[in-house]
């Protein structure tokens, strides 16, 4: 296969448009117009490491790029800031404690497939993704609902925060919104260390100086990277190595390096992943295979991206190689481009993922945020699901029942899904990390847009597995409402029959105690609620759960104890023991067409208790009305923080919330009359019970 479609990375201020690039060139490439001289003066470079355009914002923080050691000749464009990765301290980072992720990365397990045709243990998903730009990429997502909002975790294995430019930085740390939602789901996240082309800007004294070794035999920038990752909370790096014009020596150097960055990384609990490009003397030859001109790179890995020139003979020679060597052939990501024609890409699957016949090896995608970009400007966030369910899942949109006419070999019709419901308590308001505005307890807090992936739910997996003997309704993530966050889960249609929709594959415990909290509303026609609870297995792959109906209101019931018609009732598993396999809602409809929405899920046994608030709340830095905030966290167990600004007439405005302790908010303004202004902020539990406020106000 060739590469033909990938494309650009904008390498800074004065580049309009992402340009196509000639087959033998890579995706991320910085553009002529930010290539700079081959050489920098040591005593120049060490004077720039934290240079910084003057029209930066010195408050807002983005996420963290670097180059190994020396900087370009001449300015940053504007907003680009050239750092040194030799010279990064963590007690010098003062983004850090923005940029540095807190949810750890959970425990995944493989419940029996939904259909016949995924299988577990054998290919598996990786994933390279350009969230945002190089420079100008906020830490903790932005005033937009316009963003990449993955939520198909349970397909990946690995994610890679995909860029870098000659012009900006070519060693990238993922933002920690972003490694949260992936940890919460069970994703490693690595960071990219890209070397580009010299017809790119690329510079063969930066991967000298990547592989440069100290006086006593290490590789200094293999420890840095490490001590990045584990300060970021980050899982480890993809190394793309594509800069040409180096030789043996070079080449030796580099698996030097790569071995001790290796070492290192399994010591933190990292990981490493080798891209097909450098050879092991030392130019730049992309295989599309794993062979003896890369075989020693894969060996000091993890695991190896093959580049997209791979044919059905060299993933067969490569999964061949990889076992001689005592490796897993699954340890071979084969290259799927999809960033120009999404699920219209020409791939031949059964190299990779034969139907009928054991995987050849894993795949990894290239820009599969294309679900988003290849749609039109004034996109919306369910235009954005709606597509990106249509990758992952396939034309049918039910993981039960693939549609074998589908040209595109959906994720879900080969790959077995993972879930990391496996303790109480657990809960989920649906929230998908962005939204139109932002709803708490069903009422509306702040009718501002964003996104902040580190507020993402644990979200349903099988999206969307619908048993009904009748027609079948749309299923979606919806923003129109919602109970908290920014989105609901929307079934609407005529529910001629009695409707399973499936939520969560699970592993929880069932004790004497535990009960179900389900939220939810009619927003059209009259429906019966009923829980499917599945304390066993699905006898088979595509078998459907043994589940077991427990009324959640009957059909002439329209008690409501919530605001704006949300509903909220707990549902005791009596009678129930072991282990619940299943969570489901079974909709009978007595009146349609029916719309009903659910908000909220929690498994649960004892009464949700509030978390300790934080402590020491404080602004760290103030310009206008760009203001930094702070504080300690409680003990225990905290999701996230909120922070509300209150208002003269006594009501709360939502700003913002996140995983970290720290917080930036951009552009406030005094109401009128305003002298000070008073902030709460709050930990949130794993239940969604929130702390006593902790205040602090800021004088205009």
């Amino acid at each position: 296969m060739t590469p033909t479609r990938r494309t650009v990375l904008l390498a800074g201020a004065g580049v309009g448009a992402a340009a196509a690039l000639p087959p033998s060139v890579p995706a991320n490439a910085a553009s002529k117009a930010a290539a700079a001289p081959e050489e920098a003066a040591p005593e120049a470079a060490a004077s720039k490491a934290t240079a910084r355009s003057e029209a930066a914002d010195a408050l807002q923080p983005y996420a963290s790029y670097w180059y190994p050691d020396s900087l370009p000749s001449g300015t940053p464009g504007t907003g680009i800031t050239w750092r040194s990765l030799k010279t990064w301290r963590a007690a010098d980072d003062a983004d850090l404690p923005f940029n540095a992720a807190t949810v750890p990365l959970a425990a995944r397990f493989t419940p029996t497939p939904p259909n016949t045709s995924a299988r577990a243990g054998q290919a598996r998903i990786q994933s390279l993704v350009s969230f945002g730009p190089t420079s100008g990429n906020p830490s903790q997502g932005s005033a937009t609902a316009d963003c990449y909002a993955l939520t198909h975790w349970a397909y990946i294995d690995e994610l890679v925060f995909w860029g870098g430019s000659a012009g900006e930085g070519l060693i990238l740390a993922p933002n920690a919104p972003i490694v949260d939602a992936a940890h919460r789901h069970g994703v490693p996240v690595l960071g990219n260390v890209f070397l580009p082309p010299v017809a790119y800007g690329g510079q063969l004294q930066w991967t000298r100086e990547l592989v440069q070794k100290d006086s006593s035999g290490h590789y200094p920038l293999a420890g840095q990277l490490v001590a990045v990752a584990a300060a970021y909370g980050f899982d480890g790096w993809f190394v793309n190595a594509e800069t040409g014009g180096g030789n043996t020596a070079l080449g030796t150097a580099m698996l030097g390096f790569l071995r001790e960055l290796g070492s290192l990384a399994a010591v933190a609990g990292q990981r490493v992943t080798w891209y097909d490009a450098m050879t092991v003397n030392g130019t730049v030859s992309w295989q599309g295979a794993l062979n003896t001109q890369n075989q020693a790179f894969f060996e000091a890995a993890d695991d190896m991206f093959v580049d997209f020139r791979w044919t059905a003979g060299t993933l067969a020679s490569s999964g061949r190689r990889a076992e001689q060597l005592g490796r897993s052939r699954h340890e071979l990501w084969a290259g799927v481009d999809v960033e120009a024609n999404g699920w219209n890409a020409s791939v031949n699957w059964d190299a990779i993922v034969p139907a009928n016949k054991a995987h050849v090896v894993s795949f990894g995608f290239y820009r599969p945020e294309w679900t988003r970009n290849h749609l039109p400007a004034n996109r919306t966030p369910g235009e954005f699901h709606a597509a990106d369910d249509r990758f992952w899942t396939g034309r049918s949109l039910d993981p039960s029942r693939p549609d074998g006419t589908d040209g595109w070999r959906a994720p879900a019709v080969s790959v077995a899904d993972r879930s990391t419901v496996s303790s109480v308590p657990f809960a989920s308001v649906f929230n998908t990390g962005h939204g139109l505005r932002w709803h708490e307890n069903g009422e509306i807090t702040s009718d501002a847009p964003w996104n902040h992936l580190g507020l993402q739910d644990r979200l349903p997996s099988r999206r969307w597995v619908v048993r009904a003997e009748g027609r079948r309704p749309t299923v979606s993530f919806d923003f129109a409402d919602a109970w908290c966050g920014g989105s609901s889960v929307l079934v609407d249609g005529e529910l001629d029959e009695p409707t399973t929709v499936e939520l969560y594959a699970t592993r929880l415990p069932i004790g004497v105690d535990t009960v179900v909290e389900l939220t939810h509303r009619t927003d059209a026609g009259s429906v019966n609620v009923e829980l499917a609870m599945a304390t066993a297995k699905p006898s088979r792959a595509g078998a459907t759960p043994p589940y077991t109906f427990l009324p959640v209101n009957s059909v002439h019931s329209r008690a409501v104890n919530a605001v704006n018609g949300w509903q909220t009732v707990t549902v005791p598993l009596t009678g129930m023991s072991g282990t619940l396999h299943t969570i489901a809602v079974r909709l009978t409809a007595t009146e349609g067409p029916v719309r009903w929405r659910l908000g909220a899920i929690a498994v649960r046994t004892a009464p949700p208790a509030p978390p300790a608030a934080p402590t020491a709340p404080r602004i760290t830095g103030a310009t206008g009305g760009d203001l930094r905030f702070a504080w300690n966290p409680a003990p225990g167990d905290v999701r996230h923080h909120t922070l509300h600004r209150l208002l003269p007439d006594g009501t709360r405005r939502f700003l913002g919330g996140t995983c970290q302790h720290a917080y930036f908010v951009a552009g406030l303004r005094p109401e009128q009359g305003e002298q000070t202004t008073r902030f709460e902020l709050r930990a949130v539990g794993e239940l969604y019970t929130a702390s006593d406020p902790v205040t602090v106000t800021h004088t205009w």
